[in-house]
């Protein structure tokens, strides 16, 4: 009986501090948290389950036993709660996803249109940071450093190495085909956002405008968390304005200080939108 209170007692204080702490402060809270918690409240539950099962019923018992089960009750409602605070945040995950995906795509139409292509033969637009939809989504772990992610394939490095070197001693158009090979090449490695902006960066150079806000919408939306990112963001605005795309360059800059809020690029995107007269 000592061990039922002492479960109870310490599930009692559990729901207390979810529906406190963790309520108060949902917020800042992740998918993730609230999964974990999630995990810890159903184990509180399914143990005081089997305490109530171990105890039967005496009539000594019986109060304390309904004193248990209303406890139970209370941490059962605590993981409804919790529960529907998950499924708000999966909804809220997958809107955000699916907007983003849809002006991803209406990006590439447009590019697609001003460089004389034939937009209908455009692929289904991949969702938004590889993200899909499943009923789980995972938190985005930080940029690290491309020494501290996958390891290279061979070549890799020498590869990107090449191109970069031609981009540094000028030879843009040469620069902008490497890295192009590169990105196909190596799908989904380490140095691929990298070289998809500075791609972007030779053909923008090279008074390719069209070609390079392309570069950097792939190098953006394929690696959100690159350490590229930020400045791929910037350039896909400034490149959206000289095409003529002032409302969508309007748009794009100004999600750099969102999305990145400590980013230095923040600057150069405010000192674009001042050039294009965003409000």
């Amino acid at each position: 009986m000592h061990r039922l209170v002492k479960v109870s007692a310490t599930a009692l204080v559990l729901a207390a501090a979810l529906s406190g702490a963790a309520f108060g402060q949902s917020k800042k809270q992740t998918l993730a948290d609230i999964q974990t918690d999630l995990q810890t409240v159903q184990a509180e539950v399914n143990s005081l389950k089997q305490e109530l099962a171990a105890t039967g019923a005496t009539s000594v018992q019986a109060p304390a036993s309904n004193t248990a089960q209303s406890r139970l009750d209370a941490i059962e409602a605590a993981l409804q709660s919790l529960t529907g605070q998950t499924e708000d945040l999966q909804n809220r995950i997958n809107r955000v996803v699916a907007d983003g995906t849809n002006r991803i795509g209406d990006l590439q139409y447009r590019l697609t249109e001003a460089q004389g292509g034939d937009p209908t033969k455009l692929g289904k637009t991949a969702p938004l940071g590889g993200a899909t939809g499943g009923t789980t989504v995972a938190p985005v772990a930080p940029t690290q450093p491309a020494s501290n992610g996958p390891e290279l394939a061979v070549s890799e490095k020498s590869d990107f190495d090449a191109a970069k070197a031609a981009y540094d001693g000028g030879n843009f158009r040469s620069a902008a085909d490497l890295f192009a090979t590169f990105a196909q090449t190596y799908t989904g490695g380490p140095l691929t956002g990298e070289a998809l902006f500075y791609r972007g960066e030779a053909l923008t150079t090279s008074g390719d405008t069209a070609n390079a806000a392309r570069a950097y919408l792939d190098s953006f939306s394929s690696y959100p968390k690159g350490p590229k990112a930020p400045d791929a963001l910037t350039r896909l605005g400034i490149s959206l304005g000289k095409l003529g795309q002032t409302q969508d360059a309007c748009t794009t800059l100004g999600q750099v200080s969102v999305r990145y809020p400590n980013a230095p690029a923040i600057a150069d995107a405010a000192k674009a939108m001042q050039g294009l007269g965003c409000q």
